[in-house]
């Protein structure tokens, strides 16, 4: 029997203690990720086996699992008809997602059953993965455009950078989040848990272990953008947001941040487009090294 609780701050410990020896390139699995979406997706958890099991929604409102983390292998099989039995008895729609390519060998080594028609690429929800000196330097014909861009912001706005870090750029980034939604929101949902989470984030930096920056145009927050590091070499860009009657503010908080807080890393996750015509085609335009794929498994 499982018993799932919902994920609160309370819980990085325990999450953090199954995820932190993974090298996972995807963002899926790391706390912050969790914790700023677990009212939106529900998020909630318990240890089987000693194994970490995640269960979540998906922004369509349909249930699933995330990848067992920490499971001894004489146990993998035992958890996996486990999680099936519970998914049959709780119409779940999914049995898993979010799946690294290794995980789906695994299962394939595992099981006779995994059919091809089991498992799905869930394209929108690939990562997008760049070398970070790349989105630093911008150079190079591919780069010219957003190098104009930049350009452009530079010399046409008398700007400040400040961190964020003090109780007064805090409150004015969430008030600048706050437009944003207001702006932006057409009753999205979806915008309102992430302006929720905006929020939450900024106001636990320290406990996230996160960066951030403000871009200031006018004494106005013009851009802001949180991250933090996953490890020695990647660098998750959890929220990015920007006024565009700026023109080229994208490329420089782009560029800015990376610069100030991330030079260090070799890549750069700066998450998925979420099938958005749009922002496929703006995350596209900065030429991926490799795109993260993940995973549907829906039989077992």
């Amino acid at each position: 029997m499982m018993d799932f609780k919902k994920l609160t701050l309370e819980d990085k410990s325990i999450l953090e203690r199954y995820t932190n020896p993974y090298r996972f390139l995807s963002c899926e699995y790391s706390f912050t990720t969790l914790y700023i979406w677990k009212d939106a997706c529900n998020t909630q958890y318990t240890i089987y086996k000693d194994a970490l099991i995640i269960k979540k929604q998906d922004f369509e409102g349909n249930y699933y699992f995330m990848q067992p983390l920490g499971y001894k292998e004489e146990n993998l099989q035992d958890i996996l008809e486990c999680l099936a039995q519970y998914k049959k008895e709780n119409s779940m729609e999914y049995l898993f997602k979010d799946l690294e390519e290794d995980f789906i060998e695994k299962l394939k080594s595992l099981s006779m059953e995994i059919r091809e028609a089991c498992i799905e690429e869930d394209r929108d929800n690939f990562d997008y993965l760049y070398e970070a000196e790349k989105l630093i330097k911008l150079s190079g014909k591919k780069f010219h455009r957003k190098k104009n861009h930049y350009n452009s912001f530079v010399k046409n706005y008398d700007y400040e950078v400040k961190e964020i870090l003090n109780e007064e750029v805090i409150k004015d980034v969430i008030k600048a989040s706050e437009k944003w939604y207001d702006e932006n929101n057409n009753n999205d949902k979806m915008l309102y848990y992430e302006n929720l989470a905006i929020k939450d984030m900024i106001r636990n930096m320290d406990l996230f272990n996160l960066k951030g920056i403000a871009v200031y145009v006018d004494n106005e927050v013009a851009a802001f953008s949180l991250g933090e590091k996953l490890n020695d070499k990647l660098a998750v860009i959890h929220i990015e947001k920007g006024d565009i009657n700026y023109n080229g503010i994208y490329s420089f908080i782009n560029k800015t941040f990376i610069d100030k807080c991330f030079s260090d890393v070799e890549i750069i996750n700066r998450e998925q487009d979420l099938g958005i015509e749009g922002l496929r085609k703006a995350k596209l335009s900065y030429y991926p090294v490799k795109l993260e794929k993940k995973f549907i498994l829906n039989c077992y």
